[in-house]
């Protein structure tokens, strides 16, 4: 990530707030599994990536697992290092990540830095338990992390009451994605999530979106 305008173009960030609340037990095994299959196919993808790494719950509502690691050298998740557990801060984990970017992007030289960011958050349920931000600091957030920065925001989520909130907070809808709690819908959903951030980390998309085939229900597949 030395100086150079060639390599600044080609460079993406990828942040992932993951939940690790209680709920996603039953989702475990295909959560480690989508976020592999995810990482897998960034680390295949041509140019430089750097991924951060967050889970999120009432024990610890933000540790960071991974922070600005080189796609290459980041591990798969495993059922020792995702562990669903307690309640759900999500706007904190929200308001922490895009604070916590900001920061380490601003500490970057101007050349180091990269020019396309995606903060993807993947959640299974809505908010219960945020101490520190609410929705309108969040939609503040994002809409100046958008457009002063140009960073793209996508939110999966197996609720909808959470995806209406998402939309609430800033979150456009064409990168909002429901998906069924379930093995199908949620392979379906980091499948989907890894698509898009390839195709616009290669420049194909200008923007990250979901598209009309993502939001089919597995039942629909034939």
């Amino acid at each position: 990530m030395k100086g150079g305008f060639e390599v600044k173009q080609e460079y993406t960030h990828i942040s992932v707030i993951l939940d690790r609340t209680g709920s996603m037990e039953s989702i475990r095994d295909d959560t480690i599994g989508g976020f592999n299959a995810f990482l897998k196919e960034q680390k295949a993808q041509p140019g430089a990536a750097t991924l951060t790494l967050v889970q999120f719950d009432t024990q610890d509502p933000y540790e960071v697992v991974h922070r600005f690691v080189p796609i290459q050298g980041v591990p798969e998740l495993t059922r020792k290092t995702y562990v669903p557990r307690a309640s759900t801060p999500l706007l904190d984990a929200m308001g922490r990540g895009i604070n916590d970017l900001e920061k380490s992007l601003s500490a970057l030289k101007e050349e180091d830095r990269p020019s396309r960011v995606i903060m993807a958050v993947v959640t299974d349920g809505q908010e219960n338990s945020s101490q520190e931000f609410r929705k309108d600091q969040i939609e503040k957030m994002i809409r100046e992390r958008t457009e002063a920065d140009g960073w793209q925001f996508a939110f999966l989520s197996a609720d909808l009451a959470a995806i209406s909130d998402a939309l609430c907070v800033g979150i456009p809808a064409h990168a909002a994605l429901l998906y069924e709690s379930s093995s199908k819908g949620t392979s379906r959903a980091w499948t989907a999530l890894a698509s898009r951030t390839s195709e616009y980390r290669s420049g194909r998309k200008r923007k990250f979106g979901f598209e009309q085939a993502d939001r089919e229900h597995p039942e629909q597949e034939p």
